[in-house]
């Protein structure tokens, strides 16, 4: 039987089949589903782990007690999590581990578009690339296969369209996973797994010599597999880029790389004696094009096609049309481009923004009217870049904000500032700097966007939701009392739909010129399904003046001759009534 599957949804299946039985992530898009869909399957055990190391070295700690397990991370999240995983390709692992990487080439949701493979020749591990949903669920096999016979935790990478592109799977519903073993005393090997330098020194011959047979082994894989075609023009693609390619060069041959680290040279070379003319396809970085040029092989790769952005059928046959790859006519080329385009076209322009009734938008309303440099992190609340919010100046990485607000301290800004980062990221990196700060004599005030949930990436829970992964009940970790705990006296919670109290919270920090911590508490209204009474706009009274119309709600709609607001859009929040100088916004 068949089933449509997204990658991420068939790289938690294939774990789940091949007996993984303790997963841990961070949600972060394009990797989210994995893990959630991994968390439904019976008997295993599953989490959002405050930040991805933390679930790297929950991950680590499962294989070391002999279960297999799955760490799910999108690119810049392995950042995060980069010390656990070098010290695990020197340690090793009793049983299989995975991590399921996802890149983000086109940066749908990221700060920057790296790219992972080089990780994998950093860390000096093996790594998997995907090119439909099929393989994400064969692959998680044959990774756990690699990690147990290799010691090794091994890295399957995805990108945004294999995460969610959906295709054809081939599922069981009558094949059992294999039960798990019984419990088995945890193996104590001090010289293995203890990290000081002598120890270390030691691991690090075995993890050379390990890629070294690695590379040996990639030869034999079949999911490295030489596709025979016209011998004019040889291609060498993976993942995603690979079905573009198929589809641009039907009648080329191809080699499909699935182990994408460390590559087959064998299989490379003869490849290469097969065919005229060598042509990488791959997106962002010459990885393949390099290490191939390293084995003294003449091939084309990004003098055709760019360095930057994601990759599409027609950007690939534009570039292929270009460099003369293959004979479709300029206007053939421009003709397809042009479909595609004008399919783009219909779609209606949506920038994102805030949603209607979001407390972040009385937040930002009060700090744009303060004029307050305002030091942003990861999540909903960058949506205040935007206009006609206009309140963030800066968005680095998870939990830089703090930091980086500390550093325009004692830099002697003129500017009067304040960090801003979520809930979730103040549990994920917030609570570092924010000791940094105290400790350090700094007067950073720091805002907390508290809406209770991770919002940005579809609503999942963190410690301070009171909930864990599979929706069982847990400690409430309380981001007030850790603060006062941590040591800071000047902490205020308060509600950013009262703009007025919010001001005067605001002012009052700033000019206190200490430590301080505002929490902004107002739950996501997506989750709490809030609503109240919409207001009215009485058009004698509204000038047009475009005031509401500054705090960027989408339920105000401006007309000819006045602002009139949709009540199926608007939950009543009440922020337009308050910035109407003219008093026209009202409620029956």
């Amino acid at each position: 039987m068949k089933k449509l599957m997204t990658g991420n949804e068939a790289v938690a299946y294939g774990a789940y089949l091949n007996g993984v039985r303790v997963g841990a992530a961070y949600p972060g898009t394009p990797s989210t589903q994995i893990m959630e869909n991994f968390a439904t399957y019976p008997g295993v055990f599953a989490e959002w782990a405050p930040n991805e190391k933390v679930a790297m070295d929950v991950a680590i700690g499962a294989a070391f007690a002999g279960t297999r397990s799955l760490v799910s991370t999108k690119h810049v999240g392995l950042n995060v999590a980069a010390d656990s995983l070098f010290y695990a390709v020197y340690t090793g692992i009793n049983a299989g581990m995975i991590i399921a990487c996802a890149d983000d080439p086109g940066m749908h949701s990221s700060q920057n578009e790296q790219d992972n493979r080089n990780y994998a020749k950093f860390a000096k591990l093996p790594m998997l690339e995907p090119a439909d949903s099929e393989e994400a669920k064969q692959f998680a096999g044959i990774a756990l296969e690699i990690s147990e016979t290799f010691d090794t935790p091994v890295i399957i990478r995805f990108v945004t369209r294999t995460s969610h592109s959906s295709s054809l799977v081939e599922v069981s519903p009558d094949q059992v996973p294999p039960p798990p073993g019984e419990p088995q005393p945890y193996k104590r090997n001090p010289e293995k797994h203890v990290m000081v330098p002598a120890f270390a020194r030691r691991r690090h011959p075995v993890v050379e010599e390990r890629i070294k047979k690695l590379a040996e082994y990639a030869e034999t894989l079949s999911i490295n597999r030489i596709e025979p075609g016209d011998d004019s023009i040889g291609i060498v693609a993976a993942g995603s880029v690979y079905q573009y390619a198929r589809e641009v060069f039907p009648h080329a041959t191809f080699l499909k790389l699935g182990m994408v680290y460390p590559l087959p040279k064998n299989i490379i070379r003869k490849f290469a004696s097969m065919v005229k003319t060598l042509v990488v396809v791959e997106e962002l970085d010459p990885f393949f094009e390099e290490q191939i040029r390293l084995m003294g092989i003449e091939v084309k790769g990004k003098e055709i096609f760019p360095m930057v952005g994601e990759f599409s059928p027609t950007l690939v046959r534009q570039c292929a049309v270009a460099a003369e790859l293959i004979n479709e006519s300029g206007a053939e080329a421009e003709a397809v481009a042009t479909m595609a385009v004008n399919a783009a076209a219909k779609l209606p322009i949506r920038p994102p923004i805030l949603c209607p009734g979001c407390g972040h938008r009385g937040m930002f309303n009060v700090l744009r009217e303060a004029g307050v440099l305002v030091l942003g992190d990861i999540g909903c609340y960058t949506l205040g870049v935007a206009p006609p919010l206009n309140a963030l100046h800066f968005t680095g990485c998870m939990g830089a904000s703090i930091g980086v607000a500390h550093g325009v301290d004692k830099g002697k800004t003129k500017d009067r500032f304040v960090a801003l980062l979520g809930d979730s990221t103040f549990f994920h990196a917030g609570l570092h700097p924010i000791v940094d700060v105290l400790y350090n004599q700094g007067t950073t005030t720091t805002i907390i966007a508290d809406n209770r949930t991770t919002g940005m990436t579809g609503h999942q829970h963190h410690p301070g939701t009171g909930y864990v992964l599979q929706g069982k009940p847990t400690k409430f970790i309380d981001i007030e009392k850790v603060v006062r705990g941590i040591g800071y006296e000047k902490v205020d919670v308060c509600d950013p739909y009262d703009m007025d109290t919010f001001r005067k919270v605001l002012e009052d920090h700033l000019e206190s010129r200490e430590p301080s911590v505002i929490i902004a508490l107002k739950p996501c209204v997506l989750q709490t399904k809030e609503k109240h009474t919409p207001p009215r706009i009485d058009p004698e009274l509204c000038t047009n003046c475009g005031s509401c119309l500054d705090i960027g709600c989408s339920p105000l709609i401006q007309e000819k001759d006045f602002v009139r607001i949709d009540p199926l859009l608007c939950n009543g929040c009440g922020l337009c009534m308050q910035v109407c100088p003219m008093e026209a916004i009202i409620r029956d």
